[in-house]
């Protein structure tokens, strides 16, 4: 794989949504100032990111399985097998998947957990989706926008503001995409744990890391002018295709996989 960064040192002195992340998913790849947030956090946050993490594993290989095979994930976050790319590579070996992630210690990690397939090829750069044109244009050194992508966006648009335009950043990215292209995304929420609201975003407020969980009415525009495919937007654990239906759980996440027409 090829590997580009755009940042500096890693910044112990503060925590990061990709290693509390980490430690939700129960990695080692982060520090006390993350942990600090993370065991704050109720337990269904633990329990949120693995079911949220199990709906991009079938996502990912609904959409290899219909013959996507270059895929561009923005907010990676820290590798945790099985990654995007060996999930999708067990079907199209040739794919191509290029991450982006803010959080230099993801460079660190990428050289040595995100290795492709022989006959495939990963990419990674150190990038903030608020600057979506940047990350386009590494893209396309990579990626051939000739034809269909799979946008791949999962837990990430939460941690932007309303300030910072979510929908416009989204919506410059998905605008890059063929026709054929595919969107796979998943965003935070609490409708289905109203009891949380304050707790979850007191605790990231804490941490200086901002949060904005939306309802599903306020998630539905990431989606305009897209085909939403079946079941449509949905709680994680209700998104499946071709795989064994999730055992149904509340969630913390809205999730949906939608078409370029």
């Amino acid at each position: 794989m090829t590997a580009q960064s755009s940042a500096g040192r890693i910044d112990t002195s503060k925590p990061h949504p990709a290693r509390v992340y980490d430690w939700l998913l129960g990695g080692k790849d982060n520090y006390l100032v993350d942990q600090e947030v993370a065991e704050k956090l109720p337990p269904e946050a633990r329990l949120n990111a693995m079911r949220n993490r199990a709906f991009m594993h079938r996502a990912a290989a609904w959409l290899a399985g219909n013959g996507i095979d270059q895929f561009l994930d923005i907010g990676t976050g820290i590798p945790t097998a099985p990654n995007l790319h060996q999930i999708v590579q067990r079907t199209v070996p040739t794919a191509r998947i290029a991450y982006t992630d803010n959080d230099p210690i993801v460079l660190r990690h990428a050289e040595a957990l995100l290795v492709s397939s022989p006959e495939g090829a990963t990419d990674y750069v150190e990038a903030d989706v608020r600057d979506p044109r940047s990350i386009l244009e590494h893209a396309a050194a990579f990626l051939d926008f000739s034809r269909p992508v799979a946008l791949s966006m999962i837990a990430l648009m939460h941690f932007i503001t309303d300030e910072e335009d979510p929908y416009g950043l989204t919506r410059t990215l998905l605008d890059a995409l063929p026709s054929g292209s595919y969107f796979m995304f998943s965003h935070g929420t609490t409708d289905e744990h109203p009891h949380l609201v304050t707790s979850v975003t007191a605790t990231y407020r804490k941490g200086e890391i901002p949060l904005r969980m939306r309802t599903r009415a306020e998630i539905e525009p990431f989606f305009a002018g897209l085909e939403l495919v079946a079941p449509g937007l949905v709680t994680a654990t209700k998104w499946y295709q071709d795989s064994p239906a999730p055992r149904e759980e509340l969630s913390g996440f809205y999730v949906g996989v939608a078409r370029v027409p």
